[in-house]
């Protein structure tokens, strides 16, 4: 289910009377979809890390998976690179393809689908590369996930009055937990929503 339906359906839960709070459930597909326009969004879904489509040398990464595993989200990436010097058009030096994957935390910040604890699972096995995917996988990939579930909640109900007939106006979400379960990432919410 991708963030817009999901937080659509979020909005009518939370306009019936009895509902106080609401359970959410992204799929890891909607977070590889989320990954996927905010970061990987280059030409051929790539992500150029150092250099870019016309450079001879190059790192970037591409083909995002995200899992579940414990408590934890997975995601996998496949790295391509070129490392060395560049000389008459070409990159002296040694091709990689290896791929990586970090895990991370899920945490609620106020509006906030955020992720912290970002742990390096599998790197290559040069070092080169690896001071350079490190800090892409550590800061880039979180913050590249997280995403305003009220900004998005509010996207979605600014058409609610041509689609429904009502016009629907969120006025408060408030995220107060974030765990993962089976294949789900299950996000607890309560909030407040208008009817004109």
């Amino acid at each position: 289910m991708r963030f817009p339906a999901a937080l659509f359906f979020l909005a009518l839960l939370a306009v019936m009377p009895a509902a106080h709070a609401v359970e959410l459930k992204i799929t890891a597909q909607a977070l590889e979809h989320t990954l996927k326009v905010q970061l990987f969004s280059g030409p051929n879904g790539r992500y150029y890390i150092k250099g870019d489509a016309k450079s001879a040398c190059y790192v970037y990464a591409d083909s995002p998976k995200v899992s579940f595993s414990g408590d934890r989200i997975f995601v996998h990436v496949h790295t391509s690179a070129r490392l060395g010097t560049r000389f008459r058009g070409s990159c002296l030096g040694v091709a990689l393809a290896p791929d990586a994957d970090v895990s991370l935390l899920p945490d609620a910040e106020s509006e906030t689908i955020g992720f912290r604890d970002a742990r390096i699972e599998n790197l290559s096995e040069s070092r080169e590369l690896n001071f350079v995917l490190m800090p892409f996988l550590s800061r880039q990939v979180p913050s590249s996930m997280k995403v305003n579930a009220a900004t998005l909640l509010r996207q979605v109900l600014a058409q609610s009055l041509a689609s429904t007939g009502y016009e629907l106006k969120l006025d408060r979400l408030k995220i107060h937990s974030m765990t993962v379960e089976n294949n789900a990432l299950v996000v607890d919410v309560d909030g407040d929503v208008s009817v004109n």
